[in-house]
């Protein structure tokens, strides 16, 4: 899903789905996409918009915000693992307290270990991080450079590739706490079994049709987390519908562009031949009168030919169509989740068809014929 839809934005933005993004030259971005931490595969990625602005001094202090919220991470992520690797400490962590390194629980549960004084050091040294130099704006410290060169090289490249590879990384353990976060808070351990986290809402689901690697049973809207089967069947009996429909429609946009149109008539009374009508959005305004009644016909005589209340045949998408069905409970298991697979494909797909129709005239069309985008005043 997120592939196709990113082919879809590179083909329309650049030309081709494996375009050169130097073919963008209306994007605002190119300030920056020459900055540390553009890299390959994705390039210069902003997919929430921040940078839309062609601020320097807003970019400026987003990377410095991104630097130093990447070191943290890193140490907090080297935090987790090196105890469960090496060990605690010996001795004692608060002599006055008769507190030692290995009372303290790796992860969150060390948080109530920690003594006052404890916090009041960590405190402390974060204040002495953050005044201890001046990083305003154009400043080293407001680059990152406070001074420690331990990993630092005297070859311009080898120290750029260095600082890339710094805030590469620091992405990554930004992503990797908030996980070990979540996966330490409902299981006890940053490495715990998903198994322990019985108060799941989601264990009714995590075995239905759909779930699939990688990401097994995902709901990051948290529709299901009522626990309700009987919404889930309902969701489930929408989400279906919605991906074959979805799945005829990506074809019916795809199939005219390869194949050609039908010969003949499509209306006889109206004189109007299938090849007048165009693909895609445009094919709205050509259908006849009589063409929209068969169509609401057909869409009345899907819902109510079958009886669709919850527990039936039809709710859970058997509508007595049995061409790709199977015999083999396995093989009949398999083609039905590819089913769903394919129709969220195409969900995505067929939204970002009528997106690039609607506004270039055609599903394949040239973003160059855009000419009312905001991102025009900038191409000058």
């Amino acid at each position: 899903m997120m592939a196709i839809i990113g082919m879809f934005f590179q083909d329309g933005l650049t030309g081709s789905a494996w375009g050169d993004w130097a073919n963008y030259t209306a994007s605002p971005l190119r300030a920056f996409e020459n900055e540390l931490g553009v890299q390959a595969p994705v390039g210069f990625w902003d997919p929430a918009g921040f940078t839309a602005d062609g601020s320097t001094e807003n970019f400026a202090r987003r990377r410095q915000t991104e630097l130093k919220h990447g070191r943290i991470s890193m140490l907090a992520t080297m935090g987790y693992i090196t105890p469960e690797i090496t060990g605690k400490l010996p001795g004692y962590l608060s002599p006055s307290a008769g507190l030692k390194f290995a009372d303290v629980p790796n992860g969150l549960a060390a948080i109530s270990k920690v003594p006052a004084a404890g916090w009041g050091q960590i405190l402390a040294y974060m204040a002495f991080c953050e005044v201890s130099q001046d990083q305003s704006a154009g400043t080293p410290a407001a680059a990152g450079d406070f001074g420690f060169k331990v990993l630092t090289a005297s070859d311009p490249e080898a120290k750029k590739t260095k600082l890339a590879a710094e805030l590469a990384n620091g992405r990554l353990a930004m992503m990797a706490i908030i996980g070990m976060f979540f996966q330490d808070g409902l299981t006890g351990s940053a490495w715990g079994d998903w198994a322990n986290y019985t108060a799941s809402p989601l264990r009714a689901f995590e075995n239905e049709l759909g779930v699939q690697a990688p990401v097994g049973f995902w709901d990051p809207a948290g529709f299901t987390a009522d626990g309700s089967t009987e919404n889930f069947a309902r969701r489930r009996q929408t989400e279906l519908k919605h991906g074959r429909i979805s799945m005829l429609a990506t074809m019916g946009y795809i199939t005219p562009e390869i194949t050609g149109k039908l010969p003949g008539y499509l209306s006889p009374s109206a004189g109007l031949k299938f090849a007048d009508v165009p693909n895609g959005l445009a094919a709205i305004s050509k259908v006849p009168a009589a063409g929209w009644g068969q169509i609401l016909a057909y869409m009345a005589f899907c819902e109510v030919s079958q009886d669709q209340s919850a527990g039936t045949p039809a709710a859970a998408g058997d509508f007595g169509f049995k061409v790709l069905t199977a015999s083999d409970p396995e093989a009949k298991k398999t083609k039905l989740a590819a089913e769903l697979a394919n129709g969220r494909l195409a969900m995505m797909a067929i939204i970002g068809m009528f997106f690039q129709d609607g506004l270039t005239g055609s599903a394949w069309g040239d973003w160059a014929n855009y000419t009312a985008s905001p991102l025009r005043a900038t191409s000058q």
